[in-house]
């Protein structure tokens, strides 16, 4: 009985031992931070895990001004998703008020300035994808509505 109870304890100690010299084994040509999000770094910046849950530093990356433009030109897509911490709005299949066929679209916001580069539409009809100039045409209109917004938000 004391046998197996000195060998348990001998095992574990030696486990124990084996799993803390792993930090000790680093590669220095690796950046940590590269492969850190910018939470985590925060949560280690500030010592708690609980910090990453914290809104109050909780910055969005995306132009308010292209978010609702899309929002209103696109308003006849019933919305399945909207995310505006990543820029996302994904919208089911709807007709366009004129009639027609149904379209879907995909929403990227990817910068905070009010340019056409921060925007990415994706159009689709139940047949496949939309052609070039019907996606830019979309797009031309969100961005007007966008320059309307900012320029009706400075009145103010």
């Amino acid at each position: 009985m004391t046998k197996s109870r000195i060998r348990n304890a001998a095992l574990t100690t030696i486990c124990l031992a084996v799993l803390a010299s792993c930090g000790a084994f680093r590669n220095e040509g690796l950046d940590p931070d590269a492969y850190t999000s910018p939470k985590s770094a925060r949560a280690k910046a500030n010592g708690s895990l609980f910090d990453i849950f914290k809104s109050g530093d909780a910055q969005i990356k995306v132009n308010r001004f292209l978010w609702n433009a899309s929002l209103d030109v696109l308003d006849f897509l019933p919305i399945q998703t909207a995310d505006p911490f990543t820029g996302v709005i994904a919208t089911g299949y709807g007709t366009p008020p004129g009639g027609g066929p149904a379209y879907r679209a995909t929403i990227l916001i990817s910068d905070p300035a009010l340019d056409a580069r921060s925007l990415n539409v994706a159009l689709q009809t139940r047949n496949g994808p939309v052609s070039a100039g019907t996606q830019r045409a979309v797009e031309d209109a969100i961005l007007a509505r966008a320059r309307q917004l900012r320029i009706n938000a400075g009145k103010y």
